[in-house]
């Protein structure tokens, strides 16, 4: 007897889930996912820096937005587009689209529905923490 005619195995909705999972490559990029109940009009990207320097860098901001991690690394939402004009002070990763190579836990949802740390804040205080002058600080040399 076929499926078609009912004959063959019904699979959960939790299985079928568990199975795309595992057709992934671990180390494939993959985008973050905003939270239930929130929404991303501007785009998504995201900052990423060592793990180390995140709790440095909490305190500084005047809001949080959504901020993930994993052993390594910290990883905050921005509008799309938040490198324009921007050089982000080493050793952090800006990712366009917010693809990461794993997908990190959530561990700051702010109150709300967006998703966002504001950028020139995060810059600064990333700045602040790894010791380099913002961009337009920078002397002009002729």
């Amino acid at each position: 007897m076929s499926a078609a005619s009912g004959g063959g195995q019904v699979l959960s909705l939790d299985t079928l889930v568990r199975l795309g999972r595992g057709l992934r490559t671990p180390g494939t990029p993959r985008r973050l996912a905003v939270p239930d109940g929130m929404t991303a009009p501007l785009g998504c990207d995201a900052v990423a820096m060592p793990a180390r320097f995140g709790p440095l860098v909490l305190p500084r901001l005047p809001r949080v937005g959504c901020v993930y991690a994993d052993d390594t690394h910290w990883w905050w939402i921005v509008p799309s587009d938040s490198d324009y004009a921007l050089e982000w002070p080493a050793p952090t990763q800006y990712a366009t689209g917010a693809l990461v190579p794993d997908i990190p836990r959530l561990i700051h949802r702010p109150d709300g529905t967006l998703p966002y740390t504001p950028p020139i804040p995060l810059y600064l205080a990333l700045c602040r923490v790894t010791g380099t002058t913002p961009s337009w600080s920078r002397q002009v040399s002729a």
